[in-house]
């Protein structure tokens, strides 16, 4: 089953779930009434409360059609900004490292 699909329900049009780590993140197209497009953008995250049973926090912002451009122009800004300025770390959540170490090539046969 794909991860992609289409419903047709109450103005859900298209939904997206992209796993990473602890988190889920789910883009869904929605329509209004006047079957005007938007998206919304969820972030679910698996919590145990004090029982011992969990719960999903969830935070979702919307997302509308107007506001794309400026959107993905922001976005797109504050991870280059990421990109070139925070320091080199190791990851946690996934077990990998995003440092890199400078390897000579020639050096492996060796």
């Amino acid at each position: 089953m794909s991860e992609e699909f289409e419903k047709n329900d109450r103005g859900d049009l298209f939904s997206k779930p992209v796993r990473a780590g602890k988190r889920t993140y789910f883009f869904d197209v929605k329509s209004t009434r006047g079957n005007d497009y938007y998206l919304t953008i969820t972030e679910s995250k698996k919590r145990f409360g004090n029982d011992g049973k969990f719960t999903y926090e969830k935070h979702k912002i919307f997302l509308y059609k107007e506001d794309f451009e400026k959107f993905i122009e922001g976005l797109n800004e504050a991870i280059q900004h990421i990109k070139e300025n925070a320091p080199v770390t190791d990851s946690i959540d996934s077990g990998e490292t995003t440092s890199s170490t400078d390897i000579n090539f020639e050096d492996l046969g060796n």
